[in-house]
């Protein structure tokens, strides 16, 4: 998995948004200064497959509150999704699934599926009232089902695109 830097971006936030340990980041790298990151720079994340290989992406819709599934370029489903309310946007940007955990409790529903920015994912609801709207703490949240069957169809390093 190649990260692209972003500006503002650390080597020590992008080891926490991937959750990696920086130790193996800095040795999957050999050739960059940990404490020296420019916009652009190419970063490989070890453990992670490159997302040009899978046939899955994920697009998501912060202002038509959609996610649609992609095989191959081909859409094979859309969902309804609540979003970010205001103070809490959701992220916009190029991301990847980088873990799944089920049953996680509390307002995340029965479906967790961890995103590559720190302290974001799309995961179920335990108030299906809210797909539709922008209320969540920057989360994509789905009904239950669909964060299921989501779940069930992708792998670990699907390409999430987030888009207004």
């Amino acid at each position: 998995m190649i990260h692209i830097v972003q500006q503002g971006e650390t080597l020590s936030q992008i080891a926490r948004d991937y959750r990696t340990p920086i130790t193996e980041i800095i040795n999957a790298n050999q050739s960059i200064n940990p404490n020296v990151l420019y916009i652009g720079q190419s970063i490989v994340i070890p453990g992670y497959p490159d997302p040009n290989t899978l046939p899955y992406q994920i697009e998501v819709s912060i202002n038509n509150r959609l996610l649609r599934l992609r095989k191959d370029g081909v859409i094979q489903k859309e969902y309804p999704i609540a979003v970010g309310r205001i103070l809490y946007n959701t992220p916009v940007g190029d991301f990847i699934i980088i873990n799944k955990a089920p049953n996680p409790g509390g307002p995340f529903g029965t479906m967790w599926m961890s995103l590559s920015k720190e302290h974001y994912g799309i995961h179920g609801t335990n108030d299906p009232s809210s797909i539709g709207n922008a209320v969540s703490r920057g989360c994509i949240r789905m009904h239950n089902k669909d964060v299921e069957e989501l779940a069930r169809i992708i792998p670990i390093g699907t390409p999430v695109s987030i888009r207004p």
